[in-house]
């Protein structure tokens, strides 16, 4: 199992979204600067700012949140999920919309990293 890195701008707060609102398990956590979280078949590294994987490159660019590759967490109900994650105040990028394997929405964590909510055609 690989696991996927995101740069957050708060570990615990992040860690709050992944555990309580989409599942995920806390596995270790160092402080504020790091945070392991376990998904049904991913471990998701969470990094802040005092992590190395935050700090600057030599041509001093800062990591940062955002951007548009993601995280994607399959679902068995997206309009339940959805309606619980925008009653607890979580961000939307776009409206759910049915692709051609599935219904897809991204959401984004507390930093802005997006994350796709999948339910995959029946």
């Amino acid at each position: 199992m690989a696991p996927m890195r995101y740069i957050v701008n708060d570990v615990p707060e992040s860690i709050e979204f992944f555990v309580d609102q989409l599942g995920f398990k806390l596995e270790q956590q160092f402080g504020p600067a790091m945070a392991i979280l376990k998904g049904d078949d991913i471990k998701l590294w969470l990094a802040g700012p005092p992590a190395s994987a935050s700090q600057p490159m030599p041509d001093g660019t800062s990591p940062s949140p955002g951007g548009w590759n993601r995280l994607v967490v399959i679902v068995d109900d997206i309009e339940e999920m959805v309606t619980r994650l925008k009653a607890a105040g979580t961000t939307f990028r776009n409206e759910s919309f049915q692709g051609p394997g599935g219904t897809q929405v991204l959401c984004e964590d507390p930093s802005g990293n997006p994350v796709e909510l999948f339910q995959p055609v029946a």
